[in-house]
């Protein structure tokens, strides 16, 4: 109706080309996972002699043992079928995960050149950077403040004000979740890592209080 007053995404540089790439690295990981389940599915009902070799090997070792299977092509025994369907299914994981690491490096190398100084933050690698800068997308200035960006990643406190209480937020369960658990990696990550981040959350932790810990949250 041409009431709106929002900016829209550009959709036309490379953080579009960050988000084709996320697509393709969801979706790899998510067929990798299906395809490791299926092969271990295949593990617990294959023939005993099948079975006993490949029981109680770890991720990577089965994977690699099943990739290498040779399987004559005229065989059409229960043990030859069950050993080629291990097979394709662990070169399809090995290859699925090629594809991820080539991904991956690109959105390495994208993220470097775009946001330098977002990737070289404690705690940021090209995981995270990516998710925040397709949130953001390539006309981050049509955000205008820092406040709209907290709103859009659900990092923004909601008021929970009432006619006896003032002051009181509670968690946003609301905005891009994708970036929102991006920035909850980020802050798990320097928690653990980072001396300044723990310091930060104990003068916090202080500042609330036993009473505010329990009831703002």
């Amino acid at each position: 109706s041409g009431d709106a007053s929002a900016t829209p995404k550009s959709h036309d540089g490379p953080v579009e080309g960050l988000r084709a790439l996320k697509m393709v690295q969801r979706s790899a990981r998510k067929a990798r996972t299906q395809a490791l389940n299926q092969l271990h599915a295949l593990v617990l009902t294959a023939p005993e002699e099948l079975r006993a070799k490949l029981r109680g090997r770890r991720n990577r070792d089965l994977i690699t043992t099943c990739a290498s299977f040779r399987v004559r092509a005229e065989d059409d025994s229960l043990n030859s079928i069950v050993r080629l369907s291990m097979r394709e299914l662990a070169q399809r994981i090995l290859l699925l995960e090629e594809q991820n690491r080539t991904v991956r490096d690109r959105m390495h190398r994208i993220t470097t050149e775009l946001a330098p100084d977002l990737v070289a933050k404690t705690g940021v690698g090209p995981d995270t950077a990516t998710t925040l800068l397709i949130t953001a997308g390539d006309n981050p200035d049509r955000l205008g403040h820092e406040k709209s960006f907290a709103a859009l990643v659900g990092a923004s406190p909601i008021p929970v004000n009432s006619g006896q209480t003032q002051g009181r937020v509670r968690l946003n369960r609301g905005g891009d979740r994708d970036a929102n658990s991006a920035l909850w990696r980020i802050a798990i990550v320097r928690l653990a890592t980072d001396p300044e981040t723990r310091d930060y959350l104990a003068k916090r932790q202080s500042d609330w209080g036993p009473t505010k810990q329990t009831t703002d949250y």
